[in-house]
């Protein structure tokens, strides 16, 4: 008898939710739209998106502007010097209903260069500068969990990007400076150029470099990077490694190699390529 009671209460409580729904209109879909300026006092754009569909598309344009398709809530806020783009959804949306409906692209101006922020969940997202006039910023900070990032034909003075349990592709992508947090995700970069510091656990490091043109630094635990350099590249190898492995295809001059270490030169032994593993595989190539 008491459990007919409880199940009646969950289908009462299901009815209830179920035509307060229908009634406000909660899971139809609802486009918007949001504009700000972008003037020289905008330091930064931030974008958090969450779980939507979204790509950002630089352009001949003065001012931002977003275009939404979906069941959530669009703000573009302008505070001065900063605008920001975010998606609020509503109470129910831990259920993660309608949540590949959601799609948002946003329209900044094409010779914006100064800093951006962005923030994804469990969506998708895509920026891409032009070929052959990539996008240049200052600051470009790129943190994403579950989903999936796409950034392409950049160039940036400081890159930081943090990658849990979600995947996301690097390519064409040039920076004075890059740091790279990968845990429980795969960081896939090609024809990647600039400074490297790269933290990864329990995740996949793939990167590719079109030209070595400064320090590499990699710590790894319980992670994989497979680390391919071009074949005229030149460099001083520092490695060290506890419960993992460090193996590199390189003809190294000046060579030491043990179960624990793995250092030598190639070619001008110009840039330092300094490396830390524990329960985790470096392999050079």
């Amino acid at each position: 008898m008491k459990r007919i009671f409880i199940l009646l209460l969950m289908i009462t409580g299901l009815y209830i939710i179920f035509h307060t729904a229908v009634r406000f209109d909660l899971w139809n879909a609802k486009e918007g739209n949001g504009q700000a300026p972008i003037s020289n006092d905008t330091q930064i754009i931030q974008v958090n998106v969450g779980s939507a569909q979204t790509e950002i598309i630089p352009e001949d344009r003065s001012n931002l502007r977003a275009v939404y398709n979906g069941d959530q809530k669009l703000k573009v806020h302008d505070s001065g010097d900063s605008v920001e783009v975010s998606l609020k959804g509503s109470w129910f949306d831990w259920f993660n209903w309608g949540s590949s409906k959601r799609k948002l692209i946003i329209y900044i101006p094409k010779d914006y260069a100064r800093d951006m922020d962005i923030q994804l969940g469990s969506g998708s997202l895509q920026f891409s500068g032009a070929k052959q006039a990539p996008m240049k910023l200052d600051h470009l900070m790129a943190d994403i969990g579950s989903g999936k990032m796409a950034l392409s034909n950049i160039e940036v003075s400081q890159l930081k990007q943090d990658v849990s349990s979600g995947e996301v592709s690097l390519d064409s992508v040039t920076a004075q400076s890059g740091s790279f947090d990968v845990s429980s995700g795969k960081l896939d970069i090609k024809h990647y150029q600039g400074a490297v510091t790269a933290d990864v656990s329990s995740g996949l490091f793939n990167l590719q470099l079109d030209q070595l043109m400064d320090s590499v630094t990699m710590d790894v635990s319980s992670g994989s990077v497979h680390l391919d350099l071009p074949k005229k590249a030149g460099f001083t190898l520092q490695g060290d490694v506890s419960s993992g492995n460090i193996s590199c295809d390189f003809p190294l001059t000046e060579k030491e190699s043990s179960d624990k270490h793995l250092s030598g030169k190639y070619g001008s032994g110009t840039h330092k390529i300094t490396l830390d593993v524990s329960s985790g595989n470096i392999d050079i190539y």
